[in-house]
């Protein structure tokens, strides 16, 4: 059975990016958010397997939507997407329990090894 993924970012391309690499590679992309608050609404509503999640987003950041989804599933795997490879938020976001880190712009064999590697 294919893991069902949920995809979290702010724009609509990266979305369109990371989903066009998953669905070629046999993952089911569950749902879709543009910010954190939809994200953990969606993690609640449509229990997905992983999570891909941006950090820098309007309404709620990545790190405080996955601090949320923890609070709701300590065992969440989620892995944590960024343009800025800023060594402060990828310790940040591995210490509030992110499986991986991938940074933007995304090479489609480095995400399918971050998720296969969480989902592991």
């Amino acid at each position: 059975m294919s893991k069902r993924i949920l995809i979290v970012d702010d724009a609509a391309f990266m979305r369109m990016m990371i989903k066009d690499i998953l669905t070629k590679n046999g993952f089911d992309v569950v749902g879709e958010a543009q910010d954190g608050m939809q994200a953990v609404e969606l993690y609640r509503e449509l229990t997905p397997d992983l999570v891909t999640m941006d950090i820098t987003m309007p309404e709620m950041d990545g790190i405080t939507a996955l601090k949320n989804i923890r609070e709701i599933n300590p065992n969440a795997k989620v892995i944590m997407c960024s343009a800025m490879g800023q060594q402060a938020m990828v310790i940040d976001a591995i210490q509030t329990g992110a499986k991986d880190f991938i940074v933007k712009p995304f090479q489609a064999d480095r995400v399918i090894e971050a998720i296969q590697k969480a989902l592991d």
